[in-house]
C-alpha cells in the first residue's frame, strides 16, 4: 500500500520535472508576444482616475483570466480535430490587431483636435461608459494576443504526450496573465510609490528625490507605451500574418523578418481601415 502511494508521488514528481523543463522552452518562445502583450496592455490600463486604475485593471485581469479559460481548451481540441481552425482564427485576430493598431495611427496624425498650440494635458477618463468600453476593448485584445499566445506555447510541446501539453499550456496561460498585469499594475501606481516617498521622506534626501522621479517619470512612461503599444499591434499581427498566410512567405524575402512584419501588419490594417470607413459611409448613405 505505502510502496504504491510512493510510486505515484514519484510519478507525480517526474511528471512536475517535464512540465518544468517544457515549461521553460515554451516561455523562451512566447517571450517575444508577452513583450508586446504588456507593452499594448499597459497602455491599455492607463489613462484613468487614480482612484479607478487599480479596479480597472482587476477587471481587465479577470477578463483575461476568462479569456485563458476559453481558449486553452478550444486551442487543445482543435488541435486534435481541426488544426486548419487554429489558423484561421489566428488570421482573424490579426486582423482586428493590425485594424486597432493602424486606426490609432490615422487617429493620430488625421483626427486629432486643435488648436496645435494648446497646453498638453494627460487626459483621464472619468465616464463610466469610457470606461467600461476602454475595457472591452482591452479584454478582446487580450483575447487575441492570448490565443497568439496559447498557440505558440502548444506548438512548444506538439511532440509530448497530451498530459503534458495541456499542463504546459496552462502554466503558460496562468503565467502570462499574472506575469504582465502584475508589472502593470507597478507601472500604473508609480506616481503613487513616489508621492509617498516624498512625503515619508519630509520632502528632503534621496527618498524624496527618487519620489519625484518616479511621479515625474509615469507621464512619460504612458506616453511611451502607448506609442510602443501601437507599434506592438501592428508588429504582432504582421507576425501573425507572415507566419500564417503561405502567399506571404515570398512577400519581401530579402527584408528582415521584424521590418516584413511590421509591413504587413501596416499594409493589411490600412486596407481593413479603408474598408471598414468605406462600409461605414455607404451604411450612412443607405440609412440617410
Amino acid at each position: 500500500m505505502a510502496s504504491g502511494f510512493f510510486a505515484i508521488l514519484d510519478d507525480i514528481s517526474a511528471l512536475m520535472d517535464d512540465v518544468a523543463v517544457t515549461a521553460k522552452v515554451a516561455a523562451k518562445k512566447t517571450a517575444g508576444i508577452l513583450g508586446d502583450d504588456l507593452a499594448v496592455n499597459a497602455e491599455k490600463s492607463t489613462g484613468f482616475l487614480s482612484s479607478r486604475e487599480l479596479p480597472v485593471l482587476w477587471a481587465i485581469t479577470k477578463g483575461s483570466l476568462v479569456n485563458k479559460l476559453i481558449i486553452v481548451p478550444i486551442a487543445l481540441l482543435l488541435n486534435f480535430f481541426f488544426p486548419i481552425a487554429i489558423k484561421i482564427i489566428l488570421v482573424l485576430g490579426g486582423l482586428y490587431l493590425a485594424y486597432e493598431g493602424v486606426e490609432k495611427v490615422v487617429e493620430y496624425f488625421f483626427h486629432r483636435s486643435k488648436p496645435i498650440h494648446a497646453e498638453a494635458k494627460e487626459v483621464i477618463q472619468d465616464d463610466k461608459a469610457a470606461e467600461k468600453t476602454k475595457i472591452r476593448s482591452a479584454v478582446v485584445t487580450d483575447f487575441i494576443l492570448s490565443i497568439e499566445i496559447v498557440i505558440i506555447a502548444l506548438g512548444s510541446v506538439l511532440d509530448e504526450k497530451l498530459t503534458i501539453q495541456i499542463m504546459t499550456v496552462s502554466v503558460i496561460a496562468l503565467l502570462a496573465t499574472i506575469g504582465v498585469y502584475g508589472i502593470v499594475a507597478l507601472i500604473v501606481r508609480m506616481d503613487d510609490a513616489g508621492y509617498r516617498l516624498v512625503k515619508a521622506s519630509g520632502d528632503k534626501g534621496i527618498l524624496s528625490a527618487v519620489g519625484k522621479i518616479l511621479v515625474k517619470s509615469l507621464p512619460v512612461i504612458i506616453k511611451i507605451l502607448s506609442i510602443v503599444g501601437t507599434v506592438a499591434l501592428i508588429l504582432v499581427s504582421g507576425g501573425i500574418f507572415a507566419h500564417n498566410i503561405a502567399f506571404l512567405h515570398h512577400v519581401f524575402p530579402s527584408f528582415p523578418s521584424m521590418l516584413r512584419e511590421f509591413a504587413f501588419g501596416l499594409i493589411i490594417g490600412l486596407a481593413s481601415v479603408l474598408v471598414v470607413v468605406t462600409v461605414k459611409k455607404l451604411l450612412a448613405i443607405i440609412r440617410g
